[in-house]
């Protein structure tokens, strides 16, 4: 049997999905001259195997994903990038390409790919990436260094709660916040639940803690006629819109992904 067939039977057996890609990928990254590879190749494809079958997500082994037009360095300590939030940024850039937005802000950044992805196509524009977790921002920054994005970002290690984290204003602010239900958490995929940081999931007992927080504190800090986009969770779109329309915003329209299951909100002070 062939290294590449013993780590699809491998796969298939540890019900991983698309486990002959999934083994080409091991392969293309770990033994780079398969079949003709070295011993040390080979020992570092069956390691890279052993991780992906204790359910360690892919991104996660090789340091990297994929998201939107770039490739960003990802970690345990941040959310990997999701295909749903290509929907938050293409909406922004739509909205950048109508109004005149020179600065971004990007609330729980994260590895930053929101905010990098939008700094990348508007090279006009400043942004400010904000996140709790130092370590997420050790990322971030690698991240815009890779893309030559430094000069155009700045980071910010806050929570959004504290009072005046930041005192500018902004004609965007954008948001994956975390918004799964807490007691939601335990049923998620081990992919998921024991491999992106917890902070970046829980969104309180009914998955709208960080929407209250941010509706309370984005009426300041975005210019007259600014624009809040936020990722949004499966049945949250009327919730969260009331929310902020509590907070006097306007409802710009609500984006579906390929399920037609709402996926972004559009407000606008």
């Amino acid at each position: 049997m062939s290294l590449r067939e013993e780590v699809i039977e491998a796969l298939i057996k540890a019900h991983i999905p698309s486990p002959r890609l999934e083994a080409d990928i091991i392969l293309k990254h770990a033994a780079p001259s398969y079949p003709d590879m070295s011993q040390e190749e080979r020992q570092n494809a069956l390691q890279m195997l052993k991780r992906r079958l204790n359910h360690e997500p892919m991104d996660k082994i090789l340091g990297y994903r994929e998201f939107y037009k770039s490739v960003f360095k990802v970690s345990r300590d941040v959310l990997s990038p999701r295909p749903d939030t290509e929907i938050l940024v293409e909406s922004a850039l739509e909205l950048i390409a109508k109004n005149e937005v020179v600065k971004i802000l990007d609330l729980g950044t994260g590895s930053g790919c929101i905010l990098l992805s939008l700094l990348k196509e508007n090279p006009q524009a400043m942004g400010t990436g904000v996140d709790v977790s130092a370590k997420a921002l050790e990322i971030a920054k690698e991240n815009a260094k890779a893309l030559n994005l430094l000069s155009q970002t700045t980071f910010v290690n806050k929570s959004w709660t504290e009072p005046d984290f930041i005192t500018e204003t902004y004609d965007i602010i954008v948001s994956n916040p975390p918004y799964i239900p807490t007691e939601e958490i335990a049923t998620l995929s081990t992919e998921v639940k024991d491999n992106d940081p917890l902070s970046a999931l829980d969104g309180g007992a009914d998955g709208l803690k960080c929407y209250l927080e941010i509706a309370e504190i984005a009426p300041s800090l975005l210019t007259t006629g600014g624009h809040i986009l936020l990722e949004i969770g499966y049945n949250q779109a009327e919730d969260v819109i009331k929310i902020f329309e509590n907070q006097g915003f306007k409802l710009v329209k609500a984006v579906q992904d390929l399920a037609q299951i709402n996926r972004c909100v559009i407000l606008k002070k």
